[in-house]
């Protein structure tokens, strides 16, 4: 099995419109390959990411992908991952790794999550621990 057919796992906000826009134009991309991509909302599974080892906080903020051998990657690392299986994206999944351009985006994408939360009222609000 090559490393684009492998199973993986997304976990990304179902509650979240442009997510789900997001989801549906990689399966339209990924065409047959969709089928090796297993999607979890997590809307209301803060104990299930506890379980996997993902800060749900985190995980409402970045997207998470779990890789066929377990491994939880985040955030553009995630993205890069999920591009670097549908050809037409590879491209893509270089640009954005590229030194220069990756904490630039990581940035913008930061930025641009915490705006959509914010406007929808769902931005997190981590709680003061003493």
């Amino acid at each position: 099995m090559k490393n684009g057919d492998e199973k993986v796992t997304v976990y990304y906000d179902g509650s979240c419109p442009r997510c789900i826009k997001d989801r549906n134009n990689y399966q339209s991309l990924a065409g047959e390959k969709s089928d090796s991509v297993c999607w979890v909302d997590i809307t209301g599974q803060e104990k299930l990411l506890q379980q996997l080892g993902i800060d749900p906080l985190k995980a409402l903020t970045e997207l998470h992908v779990k890789t066929a051998s377990g491994k939880v990657l985040s955030e553009l690392d995630a993205y890069i991952l999920l591009m670097s299986r549908v050809s037409c994206l590879k491209p893509l999944a270089f640009f954005i790794g590229l030194p220069l351009i990756r904490p630039l985006l990581a940035r913008y994408y930061h930025y641009s999550v915490a705006k959509r939360l914010k406007k929808s009222g769902r931005y997190p609000q981590r709680q003061n621990r003493k």
